[in-house]
């Protein structure tokens, strides 16, 4: 394997001396599809809390009334396997990518880089670009200064505020919160958090930026552990570069290589780093310098691919770099992604399933404490038990309650059940049995609900019958 080198601190000290990123923008085809996930992404988180469905949020995680909406879909507490679910499959798709294509989710998808492109974008466009940025970090304080950098972290509040109050309204219907905030009648907790994810927002992506990926995120320490030869990696071909510089001031009979050491790659990097000292686990794969790279090499009549994706195996074996494509293809079935691969199938397939199989009711059974067991009139021993039936379902449902498991047993005055939609009714069932019928004990029964409307529509609950001695 490549080694990921890092960075040590200076001796003596326990961290490395920050030194400020003012990283350079730079058009090309990875830096257009980057924006192109920036687009994606963002249409997705600001526009998916408007949509309606049936006259609600299409997503909605309503925390007070503890359900989960999610398009025609109604999950409740009890659904938390379904959580389960969705957390393993992310972590299996993220190994899986990670295998195939190393960190490209850090560069094109992750929040903090899309967060922080948006960011960036907003300071070229009033601070102007990388060079024009850092003679006013050297300026002394000025109006101007304090005027562009006024307008700056204005923008970057509005975004951040708008982004936190995005992120509250999917946990309380948005329009309701919009009406809030207009009012002023925003509730503590909605404060709270709005507030709090837009400080996250603009502290992570304003300012620390990429000491959030070289120094807050696991993901960078443990991803070494998911490469092997064949994973694609943004890398430099050593082969083709080296020596570095210009062959116009080469002296006569030394030979250089095609990097003529102009640093584009180190300067568009957004960690900083350069890409010539090898494979660094401060690399996100966002592929700037490529696109940097490319254009020098134009510049020069000289073909692309000097900086490119790549893997270990293709520089081990000396070839260009630019042709890690095709061994990221000849060995795209080998055992970790097989074995990622099946893993996810498997569980995305009891996932699906899952879903496709569930019944849109559920009922809890609980005894009634107060009263275990009971004689009524007519020789009768009553159970009486606490039910509350849940409609997941969207539509209004009448529902008929039944209990089977001991002979002759019957509710009393409880035979059909009317439950709203996405709605739920707690009520009283008592079951009563003949006194001679049963042995004294503990005696198996079960409740069973079906809807009037949908005969699929029933579940079956099993409780105990108490018959005293």
């Amino acid at each position: 394997m490549i080694p990921i080198t890092e960075v040590a601190p200076d001796e003596g000290s326990l961290y490395a001396a920050r030194k400020k990123i003012q990283p350079r923008s730079i058009q090309g085809r990875f830096n257009t599809v980057r924006w192109a996930m920036v687009w994606i992404t963002q249409l997705v988180f600001y526009g998916l809390a408007w949509l309606p469905w049936n006259d609600r949020q299409a997503v909605l995680f309503h925390l007070v009334e503890r359900k989960f909406y999610i398009f025609g879909l109604v999950l409740w507490p009890q659904d938390v396997l379904y959580l389960t679910f969705l957390l393993i499959i992310s972590a299996l798709g993220l190994f899986l990518v990670t295998a195939v294509a190393g960190r490209i989710w850090c560069g094109y998808a992750c929040p903090q880089s899309v967060y922080t492109e948006i960011f960036m974008w907003v300071e070229r466009k009033i601070e102007g670009d990388r060079s024009a940025r850092m003679k006013l970090d050297a300026a002394p304080l000025s109006a101007r200064k304090l005027g562009l950098r006024s307008a700056k972290y204005g923008v970057w509040a509005a975004i951040a505020l708008w982004t936190g109050f995005t992120f509250v309204g999917y946990f309380t219907p948005i329009r309701e919160l919009g009406s809030e905030v207009a009012s002023g009648a925003l509730g503590s907790w909605e404060t709270f958090w709005m507030f709090f994810y837009a400080a996250f927002t603009y502290v992570f992506a304003g300012h620390l930026r990429e000491q959030v990926c070289k120094y807050m995120c696991p993901y960078a320490r443990f991803q070494g552990v998911m490469f092997d030869p064949d994973t694609l990696i943004v890398s430099y071909d050593v082969n083709r570069g080296e020596p570095r510089g210009s062959k116009k001031k080469a002296r006569e009979g030394q030979t250089v290589g095609d990097c003529v050491d102009c640093e584009w790659c180190v300067q568009v990097c957004p960690t900083g780093i350069d890409i010539r000292n090898g494979l660094q686990y401060e690399c996100i794969g966002c592929a700037l310098c490529i696109d940097a790279c490319d254009q020098v090499m134009d510049k020069l009549g000289r073909p692309r691919g000097l900086i490119a994706y790549t893997t270990e195996r293709t520089l081990l074996d000396k070839k260009p770099a630019h042709e890690g494509w095709r061994e990221v293809m000849a060995h795209i079935l080998r055992p970790r992604v097989i074995l990622y691969t099946s893993l996810l199938l498997f569980i995305v397939s009891g996932f699906a399933w899952s879903l496709f199989t569930r019944t849109p009711v559920k009922m809890n059974v609980l005894r009634d404490r107060a009263t275990l067991a009971r004689e009524v009139e007519g020789g009768k021993i009553e159970n009486v038990y606490r039910l509350r039936v849940m409609n997941t379902s969207e539509v209004d449902r009448r529902f008929v309650l039944t209990v089977d498991g001991i002979p002759g047993a019957a509710i009393a005055d409880l035979e059909q059940i009317d439950v709203p939609a996405t709605g739920s009714v707690d009520l009283p069932a008592h079951v009563r049995v003949d006194a001679e019928a049963l042995e004294p004990g503990s005696h198996e029964i079960h409740f069973n609900l079906q809807a009037v409307d949908a005969p699929d529509v029933r579940v079956h609950e099993k409780t105990s019958f108490l018959q005293p001695r």
